[in-house]
């Protein structure tokens, strides 16, 4: 019995020597077949490890690819998500179809430069999404693989720690760039032909970026704008936008006659199919006075529209709307003043 243990004990201590404390089946299955440590160490290496590692890159590559499927179908579903809040508040804005056949059926979110955008939008977010899962998932893959070789990864890790660390404190504003970009094109603040209000300048989008956005004013100059310096944005051609006017007539106009001819005029201008420089998507409304000046009284009309259209329509109505003061003799008013001349004895 003494015997059989220490015989026993004996092969455990060979078979440790040639495959270690933990050994592989392959480099067992040698050892226990031929009794030879040298050959079981030598193939159970480089059969094992290979094949472990190989495993490892295998299940790295599906890891990814399914991944990849995942990030396409959440970006898809982010934008669907989205395209389905705006038709709605646009269905909802045109509600009145109901009762009238008045709005005209344009449909913002349907044209080709939409479905650019979405596409363009999906793609960006996808894609970094993707690319950042993708390090993630081949680092650990790579780690694994090292170590499975004998690599030492503690200096390899703190060494990397370290430099993180100093490239993070080095780049916190480019960190912050991307990150407001990310959250940007996740809740379509804005995007390639918009009109926008950033704070910093004002204009049509031309270009964006995880890191920049690129305006054009209307004086033609280029803004390159940090996304991590946006602070708030004002869209004005998202889902729809409002023209408003405000007119100033003479103080002795009969104000609900001119009300009346805005009204009328506007809601020509609707009804005008031949007017394809903007479209007005809901029956305008005069709303009434707005302001008791020096000079004149303001009355303020609004008209909501397609969007980035607003400015097209604002333009058509000033010009409609001085014609019909003209040719109701409707005037406009001007400064006036009364001079009191002080006459001493």
């Amino acid at each position: 019995m003494t015997f059989d243990l220490i015989a026993y004990q004996s092969v455990n201590d060979d078979l440790v020597d040639a495959c270690g404390i933990d050994p592989g089946q392959i480099c067992e299955w040698i050892y226990d077949a031929s009794g030879n440590a040298t050959l079981s160490s030598i193939i159970g290496w480089a059969v094992d490890k290979p094949l472990t590692i190989l495993v490892v890159l295998m299940v790295a590559f599906i890891g990814s690819r399914v991944l990849k499927r995942a990030i396409m179908h959440f970006g898809e579903r982010l934008t669907d998500e989205r395209e389905n809040r705006a038709l709605a508040q646009l269905q909802k804005i045109k509600g009145i179809e109901k009762i009238t056949d008045k709005v005209k059926s344009t449909n913002v979110l349907q044209g080709e430069q939409s479905d650019l955008r979405t596409k363009a939008r999906t793609e960006t977010l996808t894609s970094v999404l993707s690319s950042i899962a993708n390090l993630v998932i081949w680092t650990v893959a790579v780690l694994i693989s090292l170590g499975e070789i004998g690599i030492n990864l503690g200096p390899l890790i703190a060494g990397a720690g370290i430099v993180g660390v100093a490239v993070g404190f080095g780049a916190q504003s480019i960190v912050k760039d991307f990150l407001s970009g990310m959250f940007m094109l996740v809740e379509d603040q804005y995007g390639v032909g918009d009109s926008v209000d950033v704070g910093l300048a004002s204009g049509t989008v031309e270009r964006m970026t995880l890191r920049t956005t690129i305006l054009r004013d209307t004086n033609g100059s280029v803004w390159y704008i940090p996304n991590g310096e946006i602070a708030r944005v004002g869209n004005r051609s998202q889902v729809w936008s409002r023209a408003v006017l405000d007119v100033d007539v003479a103080y002795d106009t009969d104000l609900r006659r001119a009300q009346q001819i805005m009204q009328d005029v506007a809601e020509g201008l609707w009804h005008d199919d031949s007017f394809v420089d903007g479209d007005i998507i809901e029956q305008p409304k005069v709303t009434g006075v707005q302001n008791l000046g020096i000079d004149g009284i303001t009355l303020r009309l609004v008209a909501k529209t397609d969007p980035s259209e607003q400015w097209a329509v604002a333009r058509e109505l000033r010009i409609r709307i001085k014609e019909a003061f003209d040719a109701e003799g409707i005037e406009m008013p001007f400064p006036q003043r009364t001079v009191w001349i002080k006459q001493e004895k």
